[in-house]
């Protein structure tokens, strides 16, 4: 697959022109994956990932072997493990295809390159770390202050169209709860439709 999408969104949403992304090219590649792959495994080195099309999903696993989603990334999304890549440090977490997919694979060089070249992709740039900052924020509170019900409710506002994508204990694992508890929950929002 070609990297036609990522130039386009960074051309619609960065303000980047078809010259600056040829410069940058040698930052980023495409990467195909199949359903199944691990992309990134904890204590690689991480790297940054623009989803073309499939899904990734950014996990962690215990002492138990119990995982424990943190992000999923369907099309249009971004995903690694910042902290891993931005304190050169290697990656806490595993990221892996869910779905047949491809990726940009991106080296933070480009995120630097692009931002001389660039003041929109700068002011582009601290925007996705100021939402990523803002989403932590905001699933952080979810998990210890809220109901499982508006977990689940967010987690469909959020992923609109993924719950008929991946399996129920893949979106228990995400809100931090059982896949039973989750099902107690679906079922109650059944019921009131």
């Amino acid at each position: 697959m070609s990297d036609d999408f990522f130039r386009a969104y960074l051309k619609s949403k960065a303000g980047l022109s078809d010259e600056a992304l040829n410069e940058l090219k040698s930052t980023y590649s495409v990467k195909n994956y199949n359903k199944g792959d691990l992309i990134k495994a904890q204590g690689d080195y991480s790297s940054i990932y623009f989803v073309q099309n499939g899904l990734l999903r950014l996990f962690g696993v215990d002492e138990n072997a119990k995982e424990h989603i943190l992000q999923f990334a369907p099309e249009g999304w971004w995903i690694t493990d910042r902290t891993g890549l931005y304190q050169s440090q290697n990656s806490k977490f595993n990221i892996d295809a869910y779905e047949e997919s491809s990726a940009i694979e991106i080296d933070v060089s480009f995120f630097e390159k692009a931002s001389c070249m660039s003041s929109n992709f700068q002011k582009f740039s601290e925007k996705i770390l100021h939402n990523h900052i803002e989403n932590l924020y905001s699933r952080v509170y979810l998990l210890i202050g809220t109901p499982v019900k508006e977990r689940y409710l967010n987690f469909i506002k959020t992923y609109p169209g993924l719950s008929q994508r991946i399996p129920q204990w893949m979106i228990a694992s995400y809100l931090g709860v059982t896949p039973e508890g989750l099902s107690r929950v679906r079922k109650t929002l059944y019921d009131l439709s």
